[in-house]
């Protein structure tokens, strides 16, 4: 039995193909395993930053009045949520499944829409403390000056902290992007 030549030809295009195919696999891997690492080190500076504000703000709104009182006491309120957001955010990118290239892809183009639509959210907050802070001056209360100043600080963290994640988040579709127009032979 004969074996045609573009069968022999036909092979070695497989054989050569293999091991940039696991080389590809392997970086899927770690992309994905980045990008969930960088979203559990994001929770967990998200953490951080709502159990001290939630320690100091408790603490200090006892032992504070007025402004000062309603400032610290905003900061309290606000990262009970950040907590919970924390939490949750860490166990889900703590929860590791093992993804095609179009799940990552998917996955990675999620977490940049999120990040985007949180900074826009960000701004939201920041505009609504200036709006308290001015409405606190205008009225003259101090529990709107103190929420507000809270609020603009709060929404001054949050921005920095998403524009930050989403700047990594960024490169890494990038790199995810770039990865697939070398893998794009062996998808088809």
């Amino acid at each position: 039995m004969k074996i045609s030549p573009k069968v022999y030809i036909l092979s070695l295009f497989i054989l050569a193909a293999l091991p940039a195919g696991a080389q590809g696999l392997a970086d899927l891997e770690l992309i994905n395993q980045t990008r969930l690492d960088y979203n559990q080190q994001g929770m967990l500076i998200l953490g951080t930053w709502a159990v001290v504000n939630l320690i100091l703000g408790s603490v200090a709104s006892f032992r504070t009045h007025g402004q000062t009182q309603a400032f610290h006491q905003m900061n309290a309120y606000w990262n009970v949520v950040n907590l919970g957001i924390a939490a949750y955010g860490f166990w889900q990118a703590s929860q590791v499944a093992v993804l095609n290239f179009w799940e990552v892809l998917l996955a990675q183009q999620q977490i940049e829409k999120v990040l985007l639509a949180n900074a826009a959210l960000d701004f939201g907050y920041i505009a609504l403390g200036l709006y308290l802070i001015e409405k606190g001056r205008r009225l003259e209360k101090d529990k709107w000056l103190g929420f507000g100043k809270s609020i603009v600080l709060q929404g001054a963290f949050l921005l920095l902290f998403d524009a930050i994640l989403y700047g990594f988040q960024q490169q890494l579709g990038i790199e995810l992007v770039e990865l697939g127009k070398a893998l794009a032979p062996m998808l088809e």
